[in-house]
This record gives structure tokens, sequence and C-alpha cells, in this order.
């Protein structure tokens, strides 16, 4: 089993939101999260679960700019954008799809902006003040890994950003990751950590999908 550990925020007695549930995956480059964000999304809809599959930068014309121009914009212009296409991914894609009772299953969100925009120079409360009116997640999963073990699978997999080129990024990255989700669950954010030094993506699929269907919410049918 992945190593776990996690913050639960409980809703008040009585609380009931009839809306979906909105869950993200983040972790370092090289972790094997897109993957696992598939697999979890597959288990959930032969479950039967309504499920909206979904990504940061987003697919629209602001998220394929941010996407494309991580080689030409930097530090804060870099962190303005990817905020910007934040907000508008959340106002026209992820609140209808909850509002629909949809499950949102999101490939990045604002763990990855508190690491790479800190490790892109901007400091970590200039990208919570950007990114803090932002709908916050059900469950932001973190996944994280020994920065060798991560180093070994980017360099297989090949770097796919300018982030991910420098050199010692991998330990960089683990270790603010761990920082950012002692930040979010400090902000009331219920997160799961989970180790995927050793186990397999099946293995730390099923363990989200597992955190997902505790009765720790009224909200969605989770």
């Amino acid at each position: 089993m992945p190593g776990r550990s996690e913050e639960v925020v409980r809703p008040p007695p009585g609380e009931c939101v009839v809306t979906g549930l909105f869950v993200t995956l983040d972790g370092p480059g090289g972790v094997g999260k897109s993957t696992v964000t598939e697999l979890v999304v597959d288990l959930l809809r032969k479950d039967g679960r309504a499920v909206h599959r979904t990504r940061e930068p987003s697919d629209t014309s602001l998220g394929t700019l941010a996407r494309s121009g991580t080689e030409l914009y930097k530090g804060m212009a870099m962190a303005c954008l990817i905020a910007a296409d934040r907000y508008q991914h959340v106002e026209e894609e992820i609140r209808p799809a909850l509002a629909r009772g949809e499950m949102v299953v999101c490939d990045r969100y604002i763990a990855s902006s508190l690491v790479l925009q800190v490790l892109d120079g901007v400091s970590r409360d200039v990208v919570w003040e950007l990114n803090r009116h932002a709908d916050m997640p059900d469950l932001a999963v973190i996944l994280n890994a020994r920065a060798d073990i991560v180093e070994k699978r980017l360099t297989e997999r090949g770097a796919h950003s300018r982030y991910e080129r420098e050199a010692g990024s991998s330990e960089r990255e683990c270790g603010h990751f761990r920082e950012a989700a002692r930040f979010l669950m400090a902000s009331g954010v219920r997160v799961l950590q989970l180790d995927v030094s050793t186990a397999g993506p099946e293995e730390v699929a099923a363990a989200i999908v597992a955190a997902i269907k505790e009765p720790w919410t009224t909200r969605g049918n989770a």
C-alpha cells in the first residue's frame, strides 16, 4: 500500500450540499500523476459515478497559452497567467460540472502553483493571494516519492518543461510539495498525501478511490 497521511475537515452537523465532489491530483513531474488520474476516473466510472475529467492549465485558449508559454513567461507573469486560467476554469467548467452533480477530477490545481510558481521565484504568500479566491477542492491528493525515484522516472519519460530540466528539480519539487500539503491542511483543505515510491499506479488509484468513498462528508454520494 502507498504510504498515506491525511487531514480531514468535516462539515458542520446537518449540512447537506447537493452538488458533486471536487478532487484534485498534484505531484512532482515524473511521479505518475497523469496515469493515476486516468485510472481514478476509470474506477469511478466503473462504479457508476458521473465523472468530469479536466486538467490545468485548462484546455481553453487561456490555458493553452499558459501551457505553451512555459518557456516564454516566468515569475510573476506566469503566476498571474496560471491564476487567471484557474479562475476561468472554475467559472466555466468546474462549477457547472459540480452543479450537475458530477464528480470533477482535475489533474493539477492550486498545490502545483504553490510549488512551481514558488520555484519560479514568486513568494508563497503572493501565490496564495493570487489563488485563494478560487474554489478549494473537497479532496486534494498529493502524490510524492523519494527524489531519486522521481528523478529516474523523469529521466526515462523526458522533461516536459523548463521546471523539469533544471538540475536537482526533482528533489526541490518533492520537498515543496510536502510543504504545500502542510500549507493547504493548515488552510482547512482536506489533503491526502500518498508516498508512491514503491506502489504501482493501480494500487495508488485504488487508495484514492477508497478515500473518495469514505463517509467524511455529506456532499454528493461519496
